[in-house]
């Protein structure tokens, strides 16, 4: 069955798009909940419309996060810590730490989602952490963890 998506489904494609489901799936999951409509001619003249709008707002968020990158591209970020003297921090330095940092020395406002934090920071020292902003956008930032 074609269907025109309303809304980005992982692994099947985003808003506007038309694609090719199972008739089950269409008739028992995604249209009754709403994120699909089936696809008529009509229908279709719509999805083209819902695809424009979406790469419209997608081209403005890459701008901007863009913007963001240039900024923090090559960043050093100091967050600080008590640790022992074999440099074990007795606490760690999570995604709330790292934001909150950013925030104070480069004025940029993140999401939690967009750092991608593997572990805790759980020692002093320098640590490249990875942010996407974007999902076409990454950079990466050293978190410089002190005493």
């Amino acid at each position: 069955m074609q269907i025109v998506l309303r809304t980005d489904q992982a692994n099947l494609g985003k808003r506007g798009d038309i694609v090719n489901v199972a008739d089950g799936y269409a008739r028992n999951f995604l249209i009754p909940r709403g994120h699909a409509i089936k696809a008529t001619p009509g229908i279709k003249a719509q999805a083209d419309s819902m695809r424009r709008s979406r790469d419209l707002k997608d081209k403005k968020a890459r701008e901007g996060a863009e913007e963001i990158a240039k900024r923090l591209a090559g960043a050093t970020v100091v967050v600080g810590g008590n640790a022992s003297h074999e440099g074990k921090l007795y606490g760690s330095v999570g995604i709330p730490e790292i934001i909150e940092a950013i925030e104070k020395s480069h004025s940029v406002t993140l999401e939690r989602r967009s750092i991608l934090l593997v572990d805790h920071i759980r020692e002093v020292g320098d640590h490249t952490v990875e942010i996407s902003l974007h999902p076409q956008v990454r950079i990466s930032v050293t978190v410089s963890v002190t005493e």
